[in-house]
Parts: structure tokens; C-alpha cells; sequence
């Protein structure tokens, strides 16, 4: 299956609620993985298109970077678990040196770069696995969402603490996940953000932007 195909044929362009400016291939209620399940999806050897959502820690960081592009303007960025590619849009869109997206998912990988095209900036996509990887230093390092399950959430938050105490700027979207660190985390901005009650057990979160502080 070509994921780049597949990411064509199951989305629609759409502008999450948060950062009309940006445009990208969504699951929205008429495209086939809206409404396919999740049995469904695992029958056709799929992994779960978390990357064809706009999830509101990634929309509280996009909103932040647009908002304050002296964050990233002119710096390297590398956006963390990227989903959709919408936070490294954003950097991108506010003046970054450099983009690179670090997602797993080759289909996630695949709408990255045809959300890039899409609106018009150069985002970079690497299918690495970089938690627990010194790799090279990044001025800036955004991770969205990435405190919903216990081990997902000790490794990155661990990782992004030693990538803050070697002089990265570390920062954190996220609407209160179960798992989000306790302490150890500066807040930056908090936004009220629409979604859905099919993604959410709410038709809105507070997405808050954290900095991940050295120790």
C-alpha cells in the first residue's frame, strides 16, 4: 500500500479550529477513516491514523509558534512525534532555520510531506526512532501529545529533559493527559481548543504549552 496514495484517498483538506492559517489532510466525518474501525484498520494491517487528527496539544503549540515566531525564528527545530507535520508547519511558516519532523508511522511520514507541499513550506521527515538518542543538537525541540500512555510518556519526558539540560528549548503541548509529568514544567500559554466529542469526552480542552525545564 503507498502510504502517500492512501493519505490522498482518505482525508480531506481542512484547517484545524486553532490555526486557521494552516491547511491539512484530515479525517473529517465523510472520508473513509473517519468512519472505519479500529478492528477494521487493524484487518487491513493499518497502524491507528493518530496523524490524520489535529490533536489539541499540537494545535495549542502550532497556535503558541505563530503567535511568538521569536521562538523559532532563524533557530533549528525538530518537532518530536509529529503526527500530522502541523507544529513543524508552523515553525516552519514562523521563520525556522530548519525543520525536521521525527514520526515512526510511514503513513504519518507520508501526510507530513504532502501537508508540507500543501502549504507551501519545507518540512524535513525522518522515520527514526529518536527517544533515548543524543543525535545532533537542536535549538528547538516541540513534542505534541505525547503523555496518553504511561511508557510512551516516561521515555519522551525523560529524553526531553536530557535534550533541555543540553540547551534546547523544550517545549510541551498538551491538554492534561494522564501521564503529563507532575513537575518539572514551566507554562508558556494555555488556549481554549473546539474538538469533537468522538476524539475527546469534551467539545473543548484547554491545550497548554509547557516548557520542559532542565531538572
Amino acid at each position: 500500500m503507498d502510504p502517500a496514495l492512501f493519505v490522498r484517498r482518505n482525508t480531506a483538506i481542512a484547517a484545524p479550529p486553532l490555526v486557521p492559517e494552516i491547511c491539512l489532510h484530515l479525517a473529517t466525518e465523510v472520508t473513509p477513516i473517519w468512519q472505519a474501525t479500529e478492528e477494521s484498520l487493524t484487518r487491513s494491517g493499518l497502524p491507528p491514523p493518530f496523524w490524520a487528527f489535529a490533536w489539541v496539544g499540537g494545535q495549542a503549540l502550532a497556535r503558541y509558534l505563530l503567535d511568538h515566531p521569536e521562538q523559532v525564528a532563524g533557530r533549528s527545530v525538530l518537532d518530536f512525534g509529529a503526527g500530522s507535520g502541523l507544529v513543524g508547519i508552523a515553525a516552519a511558516k514562523a521563520g525556522a532555520a530548519c525543520v525536521l519532523a521525527v514520526e515512526i508511522d510511514h503513513f504519518a511520514a507520508a501526510a507530513i510531506a504532502a501537508n508540507s507541499v500543501l502549504n507551501g513550506v519545507e518540512v524535513a521527515v525522518t522515520t527514526a526512532d529518536f527517544i533515548d538518542s543524543a543525535g545532533p543538537h537542536w535549538e528547538v525541540i516541540t513534542a505534541g501529545d505525547v503523555c496518553y500512555e504511561r511508557p510512551m510518556a516516561g521515555r519522551v519526558t525523560g529524553w526531553l529533559r536530557t535534550r533541555a539540560r543540553c540547551g534546547s528549548l523544550v517545549l510541551l503541548g498538551d491538554p492534561g493527559r494522564a501521564y503529563l509529568p507532575a513537575e518539572g514544567l514551566c507554562e508558556r500559554a494555555s488556549y481554549l481548543v473546539p474538538t469533537s466529542r468522538d476524539l475527546e469526552d469534551r467539545e473543548t480542552r484547554d491545550g497548554v504549552v509547557w516548557e520542559v525545564l532542565p531538572r
